[in-house]
Formats: C-alpha cells, structure tokens, sequence
C-alpha cells in the first residue's frame, strides 16, 4: 500500500507530462500542462474558479470541524438516543 501511496505522490508532482505540447502553449499561467484543450476565455473563468476553490474549501473545513467537534450538547438530541441504544 505504501508504494502506491508513493507512487501516486510521485503522479501529482509530475503532471506537467500529461498535456501536450500544443496544450502547453495554448495554456497561460501554470495550467500549461495539467490538461488537453484551450486556455480560459478570459479573467472571469479565474475568477469563477477560484470562487468555487474558496466554496469548496469552506465546505471541507466545516465538515471535518462538524465530525470532530459537533457541538451538541442537548441530552435529548437524536444522536443520544442512537448513541446510547448503542451501550451495552
């Protein structure tokens, strides 16, 4: 398993190798090399991305936040009654 961790680490550092070299050049920016087709249209593509970069990011960071800490404390919350049909 750890080799194809690797090996997969060693894929993500090297993607500059999957598009190629006409995509390369019709590429601005360090997407050069990511993938096949033209370039953005125009800066609102950027901004549209890195929109839904933020958006999801948020997303992420609140739902790990909410599996680790949850925050209820009601006793008579749902998750009490299955938590504790779940005791012995």
């Amino acid at each position: 398993m750890k080799k194809y961790i690797i090996l997969l680490f060693l894929l993500i550092l090297k993607l500059d190798v999957i598009g190629c070299e006409a995509c390369k050049k019709q590429r601005a920016g360090g997407f050069g090399g990511i993938t096949h087709g033209a370039g953005p249209d125009s800066n609102w593509d950027y901004l549209i991305v890195f929109v839904m970069v933020v958006i999801t990011l948020y997303v992420l960071i609140a739902t790990i936040k909410c599996f680790i800490k949850p925050g209820e404390k009601n006793e008579e919350h749902i998750k009490r009654m299955i938590l504790n049909d779940l005791k012995p």
